[in-house]
C-alpha cells in the first residue's frame, strides 16, 4: 500500500455496486480508511471475508482492509461521504447521511441522470454537497466480492453552484492521489447535462431493443429512435439555459457510442438481471423537464413506459 501524499481520510462509499466498488478499492489502496455501505448482504460478507477482488483495466488484485457494512449506522463518522447508489436510492442515502454525518463533512454524489442534487436537498443542507460525473468509466460485478473494471477516463468534480473553491481543489487532489484521473470544473452542471444526453440516447433504447451500443447505432430504425430521445433531452437542456460545449449534438452522442460499441448501458444490464433500473433519473425525467418548458418528449415517454412495464413484471416475479 502506498503512503498517501495528502491527509488520510475516513471515507464512506454508499452504494458499492460496480462503480462504487472501484471507488472504494482505489481509496483503500491509497491508505484511506474506507467503509463500503451496501444492502447486498452477500457482497458485504465477501468483502469482509476475502477482500474485494478487482480485475480488468486497473489490474488484477485483492484489495483488503475495506470495512463493509449493510447500513451507515455501523460505520464510523467520516470526513467524506461518496453517494454512488442508483438515482432512485439517492434520497435514502442522503437521509442516512443526515442522521450520522458531522455538519462539516463533505458529501459527493456521483450518479447517472438528473435530479440527484434535488433528492439530496430534501434531507440535508446543500452547503457541503458537491457533484461528480464519471466520464468513460465502466465496471460490472461478476459475483459477490468480484468486480470487473472495464475503463476509466475521467472523474469530473464540481460545486453545486459552480466556481472553483479551495475544498473542491482539495477533494480533486484526494481523487488524483488515489489513482483517478480527476479534474475540477467550474461548471459541473453543463457536464452533467452533456453526459445526460449520452445516457438518454443509449439507456432506454438499448434496453428496449436489447442490444449493445454498436448494434443500436448500426440499425437505422433503432438509431432514429435513440436520436429522437436525444433531441428531446437537448431541447430541455437548451430551455434550462445550458450552454453545451458542442454545436452538433448528434455527432457528440454518436462519437460517444462509437468508443464502446460492445458495451451495454447499466439499464440493459439491470433488465438482463431482472433488476429495477434508473429509468426515472434518465429517460423518464425528460418528459418532466419538458413539461416545465411547454415542450413534449414522446420518444422518451414511450420508451420509459415500456421499461417501467417490464420492471413491473420483475417486481411481480420477485413477490
Amino acid at each position: 500500500m502506498k503512503e498517501p501524499s495528502i491527509k488520510r481520510q475516513k471515507i464512506a462509499v454508499i452504494g458499492v455496486g460496480a462503480m462504487g466498488s472501484i471507488y472504494a478499492a482505489f481509496m483503500a489502496e491509497a491508505g484511506h480508511v474506507v467503509w463500503a455501505v451496501d444492502t447486498w448482504v452477500e457482497h458485504v460478507r465477501s468483502i469482509n471475508d476475502s477482500g474485494l477482488h478487482v480485475e480488468g483495466a486497473s489490474g488484477n488484485r485483492i484489495v483488503r482492509g475495506i470495512q463493509a457494512v449493510s447500513n451507515l449506522e455501523a460505520a464510523d463518522i467520516c470526513d467524506l461521504y461518496v453517494i454512488a447508489t442508483k438515482g432512485s436510492d439517492v434520497g435514502t442515502a442522503a437521509r442516512d447521511v443526515a442522521r450520522f454525518a458531522r455538519s462539516d463533512a463533505l458529501v459527493l454524489t456521483i450518479q447517472n441522470g438528473l435530479g440527484a442534487g434535488e433528492r439530496i436537498a430534501k434531507h440535508i443542507s446543500m452547503e457541503n454537497v458537491l457533484l461528480g460525473v464519471a466520464d468513460g468509466f465502466g465496471a460490472s460485478i461478476k459475483a459477490p466480492g468480484l468486480v470487473h473494471h472495464n475503463a476509466m477516463k475521467l472523474i469530473r468534480l464540481g460545486e453545486m453552484g459552480g466556481g472553483i473553491t479551495k475544498r473542491l481543489i482539495t477533494l480533486t487532489a484526494l481523487w488524483q492521489d488515489a489513482g483517478f484521473n480527476a479534474e475540477a470544473f467550474e461548471n459541473i452542471q453543463k457536464l452533467i447535462w452533456e453526459k445526460f444526453l449520452c445516457n438518454v440516447t443509449l439507456s432506454a433504447p438499448c434496453t428496449v431493443f436489447d442490444c449493445t451500443l454498436g448494434e443500436l447505432m448500426a440499425s437505422p430504425e433503432w438509431r432514429e429512435v435513440a436520436i429522437g430521445c436525444m433531441h428531446e433531452a437537448h431541447a430541455c437542456g437548451m430551455a434550462e439555459g445550458i450552454v453545451f460545449s458542442f454545436s452538433d449534438p448528434v455527432q457528440y452522442v454518436t462519437d460517444f457510442a462509437a468508443m464502446m460499441p460492445s458495451a451495454s448501458p447499466s439499464m440493459r444490464l439491470d433488465h438482463i438481471a431482472k433488476r429495477i433500473s434508473e429509468i426515472d433519473s434518465i429517460n423518464g425525467i425528460v418528459p418532466e423537464v419538458a413539461a416545465r418548458h411547454g415542450l413534449t418528449a414522446p420518444y422518451n415517454q414511450t420508451l420509459s413506459a415500456i421499461v417501467r412495464a417490464r420492471e413491473a413484471l420483475f417486481a411481480k416475479k420477485i413477490k
